[in-house]
């Protein structure tokens, strides 16, 4: 695992947009540089990407035995989940509600175990730049390498398989950058390609008709089912929370209900406890940070690094947000390695059960956040 130096292409920028990502030009910037930058790429060998496809294989299934135990076990409370949505997460998961992707965070150097920082299960973003921004930049500058990235097939190839004849997809309209609306007409475009009928909308325009007990668009026409950039913490919280959960019996949504205790970061420590000094997992706790000499607190319900706290012998470090009220996670601090002064975060990309690709992230600081710039990967030869 290298950090390549380059040099971004003339009009990068109107090349990219052209291609799909124009919210770049809205991402405030602290660190001096682009949101998409291509003046460098990450190069990894052969040999590396297959590791990694490994334990990203392991990953995501040692996170389904996880759900069959908390459900089996009835462990909700931990995750500060209310009373009255364990039975239907219980029915979700009984009936293996479809679900479509997700991406975990890996924090790797290239020489020891890649280690499980969290998992983007519900909702994760940044999904054009890894499916198609990053592979035609690599067939524009490299032709001749390969990368690891069957993101846009395996989508297409994931909404076929689930034999839906048609799907609403929503973002919301409190999302300004327009990141989510990116996100959202991308999947909308590959399910599109899959033989389904799309519209996108605003979730906030979703309708509730009584007569009918079913959510509508803005004509009136009853929604069936709905992928949703929209976290479910979210939605459970809202009036008509309830309507949705219980929608999900007749017509599940994408991602499903029972992913509600795959993107609570109590699942952290679930893990730790189920598997113990896995070389892939960190120490995770919930009641505190136990023996820990410096570890990080994260909001069961954090999202873009907010809320956090680092502690280790040198200093603590604190990232604003309003996260916090429902607990929080004590996981060991596993720092980021140094490459050239910058902290790459590994996205890996799962849809289905099967890992497809990868996204980097980098940023100058301890904590990735919506701001950390998005740079490509090669594999080399």
């Amino acid at each position: 695992m290298r950090r390549v130096q380059g040099e971004a292409r003339p009009g990068w920028q109107a090349i990219v947009e052209e291609q799909g990502l124009g919210f770049h030009r809205h991402v405030e910037q602290g660190e001096g540089r682009p949101y998409w930058d291509e003046s460098v790429h990450y190069s990894f060998t052969l040999a590396e990407v297959e590791d990694l496809e490994r334990v990203v294989e392991k990953l995501h299934d040692m996170c389904l035995r996880a759900v069959e135990h908390v459900v089996k076990n009835k462990r909700f409370a931990e995750y500060g989940i209310a009373d009255w949505l364990h039975k239907p997460i219980t029915k979700s998961w009984e009936r293996r509600d479809p679900h479509v992707f997700g991406r975990f965070d890996l924090c790797y150097d290239g020489a020891g175990h890649a280690k499980l920082l969290e998992y983007n299960a519900d909702t994760p973003t940044s999904l054009v730049e890894a499916s198609v921004i990053q592979w035609f930049w690599k067939q524009a500058t490299h032709p001749g390498c390969d990368q690891w990235n069957s993101i846009h097939e395996a989508l297409i190839a994931r909404w076929q398989k689930l034999n839906l004849a048609e799907v609403t997809f929503a973002y919301s309209r409190d999302e300004e950058s327009g990141e989510d609306v990116m996100n959202v007409a991308y999947m909308a475009d590959v399910a599109a390609q899959a033989g389904i009928s799309t519209q996108v909308m605003q979730i906030e325009d979703i309708g509730w008709e009584t007569g009918l007990q079913s959510f509508v668009d803005g004509q009136e026409r009853v929604i069936g089912t709905l992928s949703k950039l929209y976290p479910w913490e979210w939605i459970v919280t809202d009036q008509f929370g309830p309507s949705a959960v219980e929608a999900q019996a007749r017509t599940p949504w994408v991602e499903p209900l029972w992913k509600m205790l795959l993107s609570n970061k109590a699942l952290l420590a679930i893990l730790w406890e189920l598997f113990p000094d896995h070389p892939n997992l960190l120490p995770a706790y919930l009641d505190g940070p136990r023996e820990l000499a410096s570890y990080v607190a994260k909001p069961l319900l954090g999202r873009e690094g907010a809320s956090m706290r680092i502690v280790t012998a040198a200093e603590t470090v604190t990232t604003p947000g309003v996260y916090g009220a429902e607990g929080y996670v004590h996981q060991e601090f596993w720092p980021l390695p140094d490459m050239d002064g910058w902290r790459p975060v590994l996205g890996a990309w799962v849809v289905g059960d099967e890992p497809v690709g990868l996204g980097i992230r980098e940023t100058r600081g301890l904590i990735t956040d919506n701001t950390s710039s998005f740079v490509p990967h090669l594999i080399e030869g």
